[in-house]
């Protein structure tokens, strides 16, 4: 059996490879057309061939590629591989650490890897569709903001939506400063147009019948972005996905529960806690909702920090009952939200 630790980078890899229980042997360094090649060859010389490496920016076409070529490889949350604390950190070292918590996996510690789950490419070019949306709709918050601040530098106030035609038309500026916002407002209005079409886009794909608040638009966000919701065999599972969880610092008698892990995927997060805001006004029924309405309702007594408490145990219990009804263990009725 073949152990192979891999530090991946943009235009190469480090690679440590391991053979049996024996020591593993030093790293090398390929391009990546030659490490494929060498993974090629490895693998029609027979035997089991297991990879690793840290999930990254440059996605899971490395994964892909290996499987393809009938060797197992597996992506691991990144972490900090100097576990003895020497303060020195190498491709070669941390392609070697990976390698030994490989071993350690394929002889039986599950819990010597934290796997990530490889997406498939449909899936994938799913979520990039929102995914952009969401970068389109930050970019022209930035243009936006800076037309603003403009104003506000030299004493005005500052006009919300100043780019739009109708607002730009008649708005009280210097010359000089309109010229300046002129710049950037057919940006701004190229950048709107294509985040319309891309919310048009995705609210087609929802699926029909939603209950009454959930919005097209977020139901797409956070099935896509769960990708397959069948992967989940309980509900703790789903709860430590979306990382609104507390977190726990516990020894001996003291046991204390601090903030949100914020563990896991943060655009699921930011659709969950969004989504359930609006339950709050559109599902009065709904048991989380009920629950926790002496602190969401409007007018209710309570501080800042209780509500945010609060909300987010409802978009927790949210996403364990949306996995409930993904999976058919339960119809929407049966939680008190109606369509």
């Amino acid at each position: 059996m073949i152990k192979l630790g891999i530090d991946v980078h943009q235009d190469y890899y480090v690679v440590v490879k391991q053979e049996g229980g024996t020591n593993p042997k030093p790293a090398q360094r390929f391009s990546k057309e030659a490490f494929l090649h060498w993974a090629a060859k490895l693998r029609r010389q027979g035997g089991e061939i297991h990879a690793v490496y840290e999930a990254c920016g440059f996605g899971f076409s490395l994964q892909r590629q290996l499987s393809a070529l009938g060797i197992q490889c597996r992506v691991v949350c990144p972490q900090k591989l100097d576990e003895q604390n020497k303060r020195v950190k190498t491709d070669g070292l941390d392609a070697k650490a990976l390698c030994l918590k490989l071993d350690r996996f394929v002889q039986g510690n599950r819990a010597a890897l934290a796997l990530v789950r490889v997406p498939t490419e449909e899936e994938e070019q799913k979520r990039a569709i929102h995914r952009q949306r969401e970068q389109l709709v930050k970019t022209r918050k930035v243009l936006e903001a800076q037309g603003r601040s403009l104003m506000v530098n030299y004493g005005m106030e500052p006009v919300s939506s100043w780019w739009k035609a109708r607002t730009f038309a008649q708005l009280q500026v210097p010359e000089w400063m309109k010229e300046l916002l002129q710049n950037s407002q057919p940006i701004l209005l190229a950048l709107q147009e294509k985040i319309r079409a891309l919310t048009v886009q995705l609210q087609a794909a929802a699926i029909s019948q939603q209950p009454r608040g959930l919005g097209l638009l977020s139901s797409v966000v956070i099935d896509r972005e769960i990708g397959n919701w069948t992967r989940f065999k309980n509900r703790r599972q789903v709860g430590s996905y979306t990382g609104l969880c507390p977190g726990e610092y516990s020894s001996g008698n003291t046991r204390v529960q601090s903030c949100v892990t914020k563990h896991g995927n943060p655009r699921l997060r930011a659709a969950l806690v969004e989504t359930a805001w609006r339950l709050v006004r559109f599902q009065p029924d709904y048991r989380a909702v009920k629950k926790w309405r002496h602190l969401l309702a409007k007018g209710a007594l309570a501080t800042g920090a209780a509500r945010k408490k609060a909300i987010v145990a409802v978009a927790r219990q949210l996403a364990v009952d949306l996995w409930r009804i993904r999976t058919g263990r339960v119809a929407t009725e049966t939680l008190g939200l109606i369509n």
